[in-house]
C-alpha cells in the first residue's frame, strides 16, 4: 500500500529541489491566479505552497474542486520559488512545489468560523474546539504545553524522583473544595470521591520509602470557577522524603528556572525572594503579591483611633479593622475625577463601602494643600503624619481604605493592581518570589471555627508545637508558595509525620478521634510505622503554560475545556443518563431536582 506521504510538509526544502515528494494536509487557502491555482497546504509541522499548473490536467481539475479544510494528498515535484515570491517567515518559504498528482482524502463543509478571526465568541470556540485547535495559535499553545511537561519529567527523573499513578477513584476527604462523588454500583449507598489532589496517597509513598515522588495528576474540585480554574486540571505533584523546606525550595526554583530558560529563553534571578504571609498581607493585602508593580499598602490605622471622622476611627477602634493608605506617585495629574469614580466602582466588588482619596498639590501648605472631600474630617497633625508615614509628594494621588481588616485588604490588593496596569507601572515582564511563614489555621467566619490554611496534613513550626493546643491562632507552619507576577504556580509545605502531632491538629481543628479515624485512619496507621520526614509541592501546569503562552484564561491551554458554568459545549455533558443507570447505581431523582431539570429544558426550548 502506499504511503500517505514520504515527507511532513516543514521537511520540504531547498535541499529537495528536483525530487519528486507525497505530502498530505488541509488546504488552508486556495487561490486562483489567472490560470494556476495555489493551495496552501497545512499540516502539523508548517505550511507549504502547492502550485497546480493547467498542463497538469487531472491534477488541475481537481485542485479546481479543492476549498478551505479538504484534506489533500498531493504528489509534486519541489522547486525554488520565484525570485521576489520567497517567504522567509516560513519555514518552507524558500522552495514551492509543483504538483502533478492531486487527492481529496476527505472533503469539508464550510467551517463556522475562519481559523485566523481571533473575535469570534468563547462559547462557538468550544462548541467547535476540534476547529479551534487546527489555529496555528492553539497547535503552538499545545507544543509548548508538551514541552513543559517533557521538562519536568527530564528534570525529576534526572534528580531521581520516580514517576507514580494514584488512585483516581479514592475516598471523600475534606480538602477545602467540594468533591465530585462518584456512586458505587455494587456497594449500594456508598460513594468514592474523585481526587481534589494526591495528597494523601503521594505521603504513603514517602512511608512506603519511594523518597521521591512524582505525577503529572488529574485533580478534580467541584467548586465556583474563574479564569484561572477548571473542575478537572492538572498539576505537577512533588513529594520527597528527608528534605526541608529550604532544600525544597532551592530544587524547585532551580527547576523553574530551568524551564523559563529552555521555553521561552528568560533569565529569572537567581534567587527568588522570600516574603513572609504577615509582610506580604501587610504591604499589598494579599498572600501571592505582584512585585512587578512599585506600589504598596501602608497601614494608618493607629493614625485614626483618636480623630472624630467615623469612616475611619470605627475600622481603627475595631478588633478586625484597618486604615491602609496606597500612594499612588504622580496620581494627582495622571487620574482624573471620573477614574476615580469607576475606581470606587471598581473597589465596591470586593465589598468596599467607598474609596476616599487625597490629591496632594502642596505639602509645605499643610491641609491647604490637599484636596479631598474627606480633609476638612481630619486634623492637620493626623494628616501631616499620614502624609509623612507614606513618604507623600507633590502631585501624589492617596487611596484610602477603612473597613474590616479582610475588606480592605482585597479592595486595596486589587486597586494596587489595576492602577499600576492602567498607569504603565509594571517594572519588568516575570518577577517570581516565594511566600512564607503561613498561619497554620484561619477563623471560618461562618462558625467560628478553624480551618486550614493550607490542609489538615502541613506540619506547624517546630518551636511552636507547644502552641497546637494552647494557641492555635498563634502557631505558623512550615508552608511555601511559590508566586509568579501576582499568580500562585505552586504551594506546597513540609508534612506532619507523627501520629501525636497530626492527632494534635486535629484536635484544634474540631476532629475528634472518632472522626479522624473515620476520615484519616489509614494515614495515622501508616505514620505509626516509620513515617519519615516528608514534605512535597503543587504546580498548576494549566496556570504555568497559560502564563507561558500570555493568554488570559486557562481554558486557551486546556485541550477540551469546560465553560465557567462547569459544562463542556463540545460534548453536552453533563447530560441526561437513562433510568436503568440511575437504577443500578441506586439513585433516585428528587422531586426538586426533577422541577429543575424540567425547568432548563423548558428555558433551552424557548
Amino acid at each position: 500500500m502506499k504511503a500517505l506521504r514520504s515527507h511532513n510538509c516543514g521537511e520540504i526544502n531547498e535541499s529537495l529541489i528536483d525530487q519528486v515528494i507525497t505530502v498530505a494536509g488541509w488546504a488552508q487557502r486556495r487561490r486562483d491566479h489567472g490560470g494556476v491555482i495555489f493551495i496552501d497546504l497545512r499540516d502539523a509541522s508548517a505550511l507549504l505552497q502547492v502550485v497546480v499548473d493547467p498542463d497538469a490536467v487531472d491534477a488541475f481539475a481537481i485542485a479546481d474542486t479543492v476549498r478551505n479544510e479538504h484534506v489533500l494528498q498531493v504528489t509534486a515535484k519541489v522547486r525554488a520559488r520565484p525570485e521576489g515570491t520567497t517567504n522567509p517567515d516560513l519555514p518552507t518559504g524558500m522552495v514551492e512545489v509543483y504538483a502533478t498528482e492531486i487527492e481529496v482524502l476527505n472533503r469539508s463543509e464550510p467551517i463556522p468560523f475562519q481559523l485566523d478571526d481571533d473575535d469570534m465568541s468563547e462559547s462557538v470556540r468550544l462548541k467547535y474546539r476540534y476547529l479551534d485547535l487546527r489555529r496555528e495559535k492553539m497547535q503552538k499553545i499545545f507544543r509548548l504545553r508538551s514541552g513543559v511537561t517533557k521538562y519536568f519529567r527530564d528534570f525529576l527523573e534526572a534528580e531521581n524522583f520516580c514517576d507514580i499513578e494514584t488512585p483516581i477513584l479514592t475516598k471523600s476527604t475534606p480538602e477545602g473544595a467540594r468533591d465530585y462523588l462518584v456512586p458505587s454500583r455494587v456497594h449500594a449507598g456508598d460513594f468514592f470521591a474523585l481526587p481534589q489532589s494526591p495528597q494523601l496517597f503521594k505521603q504513603l509513598l514517602m512511608v512506603a520509602g519511594f523518597e521521591r515522588y512524582y505525577q503529572i495528576a488529574r485533580c478534580f474540585r467541584d467548586e465556583d470557577l474563574r479564569a484561572d480554574r477548571q473542575p478537572e486540571f492538572t498539576q505537577l505533584d512533588i513529594e520527597t522524603s528527608f528534605m526541608n523546606e529550604d532544600e525544597i525550595m532551592d530544587m524547585m526554583e532551580s527547576m523553574i528556572r530551568g524551564l523559563f530558560k529552555a521555553k521561552l529563553d528568560v533569565d529569572l534571578p537567581a534567587e527568588f525572594p522570600r516574603m513572609t504571609y504577615a509582610d506580604a498581607i501587610e504591604g499589598y493585602g494579599i498572600d501571592r503579591p505582584d512585585l512587578r508593580i512599585p506600589l504598596k499598602l501602608i497601614s494608618v490605622t493607629d493614625l485614626m483611633v483618636d480623630v472624630d471622622f467615623k469612616v475611619f476611627s470605627g475600622p481603627a477602634n475595631s478588633d478586625d479593622g484597618r486604615v491602609a493608605a496606597l500612594r499612588v506617585p504622580g496620581g494627582a495629574a495622571k487620574l482624573s475625577r471620573k477614574q476615580i469614580d469607576l475606581y470606587t466602582e471598581f473597589v465596591g466588588n470586593y465589598g468596599a463601602r467607598g474609596l476616599a482619596y487625597i490629591k496632594v498639590n502642596d505639602l509645605s501648605a499643610g491641609n491647604d494643600g490637599l484636596q479631598s472631600p474627606i480633609v476638612k474630617n481630619l486634623p492637620e497633625d493626623v494628616l501631616s503624619q499620614v502624609m509623612q508615614r507614606i513618604g507623600a509628594e507633590d502631585g501624589d494621588l492617596v487611596f484610602f481604605g477603612a473597613d474590616r481588616a479582610k475588606v480592605v485588604n482585597d479592595s486595596l490588593a486589587a486597586l494596587r493592581v489595576k492602577v499600576g496596569t492602567d498607569l504603565e507601572m509594571v517594572e519588568t515582564k516575570w518577577s517570581p518570589m516565594w511566600v512564607v511563614d503561613f498561619p497554620m489555621f484561619e477563623k471560618d467566619e461562618d462558625n467560628g471555627r478553624w480551618t486550614s490554611l493550607h490542609h489538615p496534613f502541613t506540619a506547624p513550626k517546630v518551636e511552636q508545637l507547644d502552641e497546637l493546643a494552647s494557641n492555635p491562632g498563634n502557631v505558623l507552619s512550615r508552608a511555601y508558595d511559590m508566586v509568579l507576577n501576582g499568580t500562585e504556580l505552586g504551594g506546597g509545605s513540609i508534612r506532619i509525620h507523627q501520629t501525636d502531632v497530626q492527632k494534635q491538629a486535629f484536635t484544634a481543628l474540631g476532629i475528634d478521634d472518632d472522626e479522624a479515624e473515620e476520615k484519616f485512619g489509614f494515614l495515622l496507621d501508616a505514620l505509626r510505622y516509620g513515617a519519615p520526614p516528608h514534605g512535597g509541592i503543587a504546580f498548576g501546569i494549566d496556570r504555568i503554560v497559560a502564563m507561558m503562552s500570555e493568554v488570559e484564561s486557562i481554558r486557551d491551554v486546556i485541550a477540551f475545556p469546560k465553560t465557567q458554568k462547569a459544562s463542556c459545549l463540545l460534548t453536552d455533558a453533563p447530560s441526561d443518563v437513562d433510568k436503568t443507570q440511575l437504577r443500578d447505581l441506586h439513585i433516585r431523582l428528587s422531586p426538586a431536582a426533577q422541577a429543575a431539570k424540567q425547568a432548563a429544558e423548558d428555558q433551552a426550548g424557548e
